[in-house]
């Protein structure tokens, strides 16, 4: 699997660019952090990426095709390769469909691709839960019977139900507890080494990508200002926005904080 974008723009009218010339790879089996402040491109860049809006200029290469000339019957098929978790896991359930139909609905969708009839579904949905951290006495739960965390892990089963190469994680962790946010941050690295997942992790969290990505590139105002191995972007940015934006990084050491006193 690869995906590579290039020269990607998105104009709304004449006035407003969401994205400006972006261009991007992203290699087999890594996670790929893309950083960046409320209103910088992320939410239009995934929007892109998954046939949700045109872009203006530029090409999103997945595996070779340019995923933005497809029809929308290719670009149906396609998506089962490329699926999202959401990162507000009590709006992206549906909260009259409980936890197998939830998961379930992805493979009815793509039914013509997985061949999977009913009894085959459910066997499968868990073997998802299983695969989160969850078990069969939760199939026929709804989502307000879940903690968020959970709610979280039936968001990755339902995005894994399709067996996907690219999993775009859309600041997956922002709306939960700090002590599940970990806990979710390990579910994921666990999933992504034993399925070879190629994750695109979206995040305004500059301590959880540091913590879970292998490159990284930052993005101001819809253009890519900088980007490279996560290492080397932490420890040297070599433009002012990445300097200012990593200067601004809690420090993790309590010792060495501004803030401690003493």
């Amino acid at each position: 699997m690869s995906l590579e974008i290039i020269g990607l723009s998105k104009h709304y009218g004449r006035d407003v660019v969401a994205l400006n010339d972006v261009s991007l790879q992203l290699r087999q089996g890594e996670c790929f952090g893309l950083i960046g402040e409320s209103g910088s491109g992320k939410t239009t860049l995934t929007r892109c990426i998954l046939g949700l809006e045109p872009p203006t200029s530029g090409r999103i290469l997945f595996d070779g095709v340019d995923i933005t000339r497809l029809g929308a019957a290719a670009m149906r098929r396609m998506r089962a390769r490329i699926q999202i978790v959401f990162q507000d896991p009590y709006a992206s359930l549906n909260p009259r469909m409980s936890a197998h139909d939830i998961i379930a609905e992805p493979m009815i969708i793509h039914r013509a691709t997985l061949g999977l009839e009913h009894r085959a579904r459910t066997d499968r949905v868990v073997e998802l839960l299983g695969l989160v951290g969850l078990g069969p006495q939760h199939l026929s739960r709804f989502p307000h019977e879940f903690s968020g965390g959970q709610r979280q892990r039936i968001g990755i089963a339902r995005a894994l139900a399709v067996n996907p190469e690219l999993l775009i994680l859309d600041e997956p962790t922002s709306a939960l507890d700090v002590s599940v946010q970990a806990q979710v941050l390990n579910l994921l690295h666990s999933i992504q080494q034993r399925l070879g997942l190629t994750y695109l992790f979206i995040t305004h969290d500059l301590g959880v990508v540091r913590m879970v990505a292998d490159r990284v590139a930052l993005i101001h105002h819809g253009r890519i200002v900088e980007q490279g191995d996560t290492a080397q972007v932490f420890a040297g940015p070599t433009t002012e926005y990445g300097r200012m934006l990593l200067a601004a990084m809690p420090e993790p050491d309590p010792d060495l904080s501004p803030y401690r006193r003493g």
